[in-house]
């Protein structure tokens, strides 16, 4: 039955995050953290780029050239970036996957989905502006909430680093990023949600 429906195979992996050494290995830029993770899995060297407003890189796998992009344009502006290298390459909304934080999820779960709102994330909502869609595939990874309510304490976790006892989860939660895309790339999108969306990483004093 669903054959007819074409694959959804990424062609560009852009990880959201602030640019200053200040945001660094903070919860909010996970997709930064991911992004060059993969750079250095795959040998691939993320360089300044003006026009892209970005650092980026261009590497092939599966025979299929993939381009990795970490916007410095600040988490809000994220658009901005996109929309230059999407503009140059011509690479459709579709085949873009976008790699960012989420409270909603506890530490050690990500998400993948093929389109959907903002949600409250001002790089998503930076996005869709500039690209005039929701439809571009996302894998979010969760952040956990804080325990305090309120704007203030909000701003200070997203913005805050991982606890020591977190690293380890971390870590291995973005090895499960890392393989949820390898079988997107390989069969598509919807094949690594159907797998991956229900896994989780346990922290070993849970």
């Amino acid at each position: 039955m669903g054959q007819d429906k074409p694959l959804v195979i990424p062609q560009l992996i852009v990880g959201l995050g602030n640019p200053e050494p200040k945001y660094d290995h903070t919860r909010h830029n996970i997709g930064f953290e991911f992004v060059d993770r993969l750079a250095a899995d795959w040998g691939a060297t993320l360089q300044d780029n003006r026009k892209f407003q970005g650092v980026w890189a261009e590497v092939r796998r599966n025979g299929q050239k993939l381009g990795l992009l970490k916007p410095t344009t600040y988490m809000n502006r994220s658009g901005q970036s996109l929309r230059a290298v999407i503009d140059w390459y011509k690479v459709p909304p579709e085949s873009v996957l976008v790699v960012y934080d989420d409270m909603d999820l506890p530490l050690g779960r990500l998400r993948l989905r093929l389109q959907g709102s903002a949600g409250g994330h001002n790089g998503i909502k930076s996005i869709i502006s500039h690209l005039g869609t929701q439809k571009f595939p996302r894998l979010r990874i969760g952040i956990g909430k804080t325990q305090l309510k309120g704007d203030r304490p909000t701003i200070s976790h997203v913005l805050g680093k991982f606890a020591p006892a977190e690293k380890p989860v971390l870590n291995d939660v973005l090895g499960l990023a890392e393989e949820a895309l390898a079988l997107s790339l390989r069969e598509g999108v919807e094949k690594a949600m159907s797998l991956y969306n229900a896994r989780s990483v346990e922290s070993s004093q849970s």
